[in-house]
């Protein structure tokens, strides 16, 4: 069964980006430009991993991810921030997420980490790049 990637983040260039990527390596790519959005997808198809964008308006990353780790715990959520927002890295691996990127972010390293992720469903608990 094909391993389901879900990107939340508000920028459409991004979101475009990384739907290409994640497809291209063979996961069902889903994506969401609000937290409203995001929840529903969460709640309908139950991704293996999420990659969310720290800063979304209307409802922000640390809000969404408290309500995805409400609904299932077991989702792996990597975070993503912009320089300047790591005041809010601690609060978001204290919540549950895995590890995060900074925009702007590697590609291929982005791409290696969540591949490792999904690959590795055993380990869990370890930060790359932060």
């Amino acid at each position: 069964m094909k391993k389901k990637v879900l990107v939340v983040d508000d920028q459409n260039g991004i979101r475009v980006l990384l739907m290409e990527v994640f497809s291209n390596e063979g996961y069902d790519t889903y994506q969401a430009s609000n937290g409203k959005l995001a929840l529903e997808i969460v709640r309908n198809v139950s991704p293996d991993l999420i990659l969310l964008d720290m800063k979304i308006p209307g409802m922000d990353g640390l809000d969404i991810l408290k309500h995805v780790k409400e609904i299932d715990v077991s989702i792996k959520v990597i975070m993503m921030t912009a320089y300047g927002e790591l005041d809010m890295i601690k609060e978001a691996t204290d919540l549950g997420a895995i590890m995060h990127f900074t925009k702007p972010f590697d590609i291929d390293e982005l791409r290696l980490a969540v591949n490792m992720q999904l690959s590795n469903e055993s380990s869990s608990g370890f930060a790359v790049g932060s």
